[in-house]
């Protein structure tokens, strides 16, 4: 299990880079573009991806984070949200079987009571961006964008 829950945070670690490299390489306006999607920009989809990574990392470690924890931003460049990631990375990494198992207990953001292991809830956020990171290339696409960096699970087991 520890080998499977290092290569989803590694990997994800390595999406959120190459998804940072591509958008701080376009046109700053295009960010803050309206497009049709689940987040109606660029920008809002990078802080959903950086709300779920720092609301989940959060409730590992059993601390609580006002929802959305982005709202408090002030101003934030793109690639910012990689310190989150980084976090996300180094507090998993050095943990062991034994947090993976456990049982964590926690509310949604609409206050309703779940529990899951720390390893369903690593898996689910890790996930959880690889989504909405093909989200951005759609919505990249639609702005006209033509370099497109891969961000597959293939791909990355290939750059190993």
């Amino acid at each position: 299990m520890k080998n499977l829950i290092d290569n989803y945070i590694d990997y994800n670690l390595w999406a959120n880079k190459r998804t940072a490299e591509m958008l701080t390489s376009i046109d700053k306006s295009l960010l803050d573009a309206e497009v049709k999607s689940s987040f109606s920009s660029l920008r809002k989809t990078v802080h959903h991806i950086w709300d779920a990574e720092l609301v989940w990392m959060a409730r590992l470690k059993k601390e609580l984070v006002n929802w959305p924890p982005s709202a408090q931003f002030v101003d934030p460049a793109i690639d910012d949200f990689l310190k989150t990631s980084e976090a996300f990375y180094r507090y998993v990494k050095c943990q062991g079987d034994n947090f993976l198992n456990q049982i964590a207990e926690y509310k949604d953001s609409r206050g309703t009571q779940h529990s899951n292991t720390h390893a369903e809830m690593i898996m689910h956020c890790m996930n959880h961006g690889t989504y909405h990171r093909g989200q951005i290339v759609t919505m990249l696409r639609e702005l006209g964008v033509t370099t497109i960096i891969g961000t597959d699970l293939i791909i990355y087991f290939r750059s190993k």
